[in-house]
């Protein structure tokens, strides 16, 4: 393949994450509903660190599980200001 058949994939995969990231906050908000309504708090860093571990348990790479990681953590701390908002 040729640069431009390899940039024509990562376009499409960015399309496939942004749908899965957008879905992954649609499951957050609804998720942050609910800690709302119960008075619970929005950051668990017990349920994070599980998260943390079921990403790097299904890495197959090329990415190392230290870079995963900073990827998840930033999507993770996106979700938290996410269920922050008022409902």
């Amino acid at each position: 393949m040729e640069i431009g058949d390899w940039r024509q994939k990562i376009d499409e995969l960015d399309e496939q994450i942004v749908r899965l990231i957008n879905e992954r906050a649609a499951a957050a908000k609804a998720i942050g509903e609910l800690k709302h309504s119960a008075a619970l708090p929005v950051y668990e860093p017990k349920r994070e660190q599980q998260v943390f571990d079921h990403v790097c348990r299904n890495n197959p790479g090329p990415l190392a599980d230290a870079e995963l990681l900073h990827v998840y953590e930033r999507i993770i701390d996106v979700m938290r200001t996410l269920q922050r908002r008022e409902p």
